[in-house]
């Protein structure tokens, strides 16, 4: 079917700016979607991803015109990354009398929903790209005061002290929610005349002839949840810029096709991801410790799991504490739930005393990147550049990464700035290529950065596990501060690591008490998660028997386990013989888990409706 495109119109700019509209407390109430089918293998899968619109009869007579606006620059993503080189750019167009049009695309219906992390951050890149942020009402209000660390049994705790030196170290950081911390970037933004754009969502990469990248379409809207047009479908827009920087953040799905189409991961070793859960609480004041920054390995995790905890204490005129639990997504035994392993270690006796008389307000899940250097694809491709999450600069052993995603942005800026004002600039592309970018980041303090702690998380993965991978920081790290002459690798990548299920124990994990542990169905309700309910799941699978006939079969349906929004289950036919899969699209918290631990590597995630998801209250 041929997809015709108009050119620039006021109507396009109309249906952008509409966007400007979203309220933010308009979000509907969390429900849970239900998909059934009688077929001897049952249809889950709708998407046109996967059936393509061509050679469906309903859609034959559709109007497949797309409107088309021209920027200099657009943005994939309001993160932390993607506002920096938003920031950046504006900042160097101003200084030198330059116009620049900057367009930033987020799938939020606001900025900062989607945003989760701990999170402790390290003002390194905010002081370089804002140094008068203080002045500027940044939401940084609780300055790190103490630092603590202890490796837990299953009954005592082991402190260990954090030596001057070490990746733990927080003095001078500060402890944030970073979707307030994001949202404030936004209006830095905005300010400065980038033009940002939330709840839409960017589904498509578009190429010029040569090959280059021309910029995104937004995704479509109006489909029903059997892939069938609604009266009211429309079309996304097309937005074209000389070069695209996509900051999806950690597994993003255009960098996806990227890595393929331009073999960007040629020469880097496989990612390897976290799931990181976490909650909100507010706590008896006694308990109470503004500033304080805890976290802990061992206990409910063994030696071979990669993983532990954080509790910060915050200090914005309640006491609020942020309390998470990060799970390497290498683990091996598929009866693991990374959620109750967080619920379980809520109970340890050291942990739950902090909790009793407290109330939870607040929960979400998001993969983080923990491959760090050997793991840091290709950055550049013409029309295109990577930054942030999406390619991976977080610090593992410092858990974090909102500093160096920063950097990176700021530095594609600088780099892709240079270019556009180069009048003798002579290009083999439509879409600019912009090497500088990469270059520039391997002369940065992000590239030293992450060089010197390369060695820490695969260290991880000898006979001692985790604990080995402490004595190599102790030894190596503190001693040598990363200047080891070898770098260790990663094994192969996370969806190959699972253990066939009849080779595993399962784990009983106790059953919630409502005050201090908690379901998950009640859990993700604290997330405010919403979709509109009649649209294809976004979940897709690329073949709709293998679910049952590989994961269920070999593997016990991990993905009813290690999906921490209940997204996925596995319920009786309608026959009463066998079980088929059921994906609860609705619940969906747009972690990424399942792209990346499906051992079978047959759930592609993609963008839903913009403005569907989460709708994180400064996670």
């Amino acid at each position: 079917m041929p997809l015709p495109l108009c050119t620039l119109s006021s109507q396009a700019h109309h249906c952008l700016r509409a966007l400007k509209s979203v309220k933010k407390d308009c979000l509907p109430p969390l429900c849970i979607a239900r998909w059934a089918s009688t077929s001897s293998v049952p249809r889950i899968t709708t998407h046109y991803t996967i059936h393509s619109r061509n050679k469906d009869k309903r859609w034959e007579g559709v109007n497949m015109e797309r409107f088309a606006e021209e920027a200099d620059v657009v943005i994939v993503g309001a993160g932390p990354a993607g506002l920096s080189a938003a920031i950046r750019l504006k900042q160097l167009a101003n200084e030198y009398g330059k116009e620049v049009r900057v367009c930033l695309v987020e799938k939020a219906a606001q900025i900062g929903a989607h945003t989760l992390s701990g999170a402790c951050l390290e003002p390194r890149a905010l002081e370089e790209l804002l140094p008068d942020w203080k002045e500027r009402g940044a939401p940084l209000q609780t300055p790190v005061t103490e630092d603590k660390f202890g490796i837990l049994t299953k009954n005592s705790r082991i402190p260990v002290p954090i030596l001057p030196g070490l990746p733990m170290t927080n003095h001078g950081n500060y402890i944030v929610r970073l979707g307030h911390f994001v949202n404030w970037l936004g209006e830095q933004a905005e300010a400065l005349g980038v033009e940002v754009y939330p709840g839409y969502a960017a589904a498509e990469v578009l190429f010029h002839e040569d090959g280059s990248v021309k910029g995104i379409a937004t995704n479509d809207v109006g489909i029903q949840k059997d892939g069938a047009p609604k009266t009211n479908f429309e079309r996304g827009l097309e937005l074209h810029a000389k070069v695209t920087f996509f900051a999806e953040g950690c597994h993003g799905h255009l960098a996806k096709q990227l890595y393929n189409r331009y073999n960007l991961r040629e020469k880097c070793q496989p990612q390897s991801y976290g799931i990181g859960l976490k909650e909100l609480w507010l706590i008896d004041e006694k308990k109470w410790k503004p500033g304080r920054v805890e976290h802990t390995v061992g206990w409910p995790l063994d030696r071979n799991t990669y993983g532990g905890s954080f509790l910060y204490h915050l200090n914005e005129g309640e006491p609020l504490v942020a309390l998470g639990f990060v799970v390497g997504l290498d683990y091996q035994n598929p009866y693991l739930s990374p959620f109750k392993e967080f619920q379980r270690w809520k109970h340890h006796p050291s942990v739950e005393p902090t909790f009793e008389g407290g109330k939870r307000i607040g929960y979400g899940a998001r993969a983080l990147n923990e491959g760090g250097f050997q793991s840091i694809p290709k950055l550049t491709f013409p029309g295109g550049v990577l930054i942030g999450c999406s390619p991976g600069f977080m610090n593992v052993p410092k858990i974090k990464g909102t500093h160096t995603a920063m950097k990176s942005g700021m530095l594609a800026s600088e780099a892709v700035f240079n270019q556009l004002t180069n009048e003798n600039l002579q290009s083999k592309t439509i879409g600019l290529d912009v090497p500088e970018y990469e270059e520039n980041l391997k002369k940065s303090w992000v590239w030293k950065e992450l060089y010197s702690v390369r060695n820490i998380r695969p260290s991880c993965h000898g006979v001692l596990g985790v604990y080995g991978g402490m004595i190599y920081t102790g030894i190596f790290y503190w001693i040598l501060r990363g200047m080891e002459p070898w770098t260790l690798k990663h094994p192969r990548p996370d969806s190959d690591q699972l253990k066939p299920a009849k080779d595993c124990t399962p784990i009983e994990y106790p059953k919630p008490d409502g005050k201090i542990s908690f379901d998950l169905l009640s859990s993700v309700a604290l997330s405010g998660t919403n979709h509109e309910h009649d649209q294809p799941p976004h979940l897709t699978l690329k073949d709709d028997s293998v679910p049952v006939n590989k994961n269920l079969a070999i593997y016990d349906g991990p993905e009813q386990r290690f999906c921490p929004a209940g997204v996925y289950e596995y319920v009786p036919l309608e026959t009463g013989e066998g079980l088929r899969l059921q994906i609860n699209a609705q619940n969906c918290v747009h972690c990424k888990t399942c792209d990346i631990k499906d051992p079978s590597q047959n759930i592609n995630w993609v963008v839903p409706e913009g403005g569907g998801g989460p709708a994180y209250n400064g996670m």
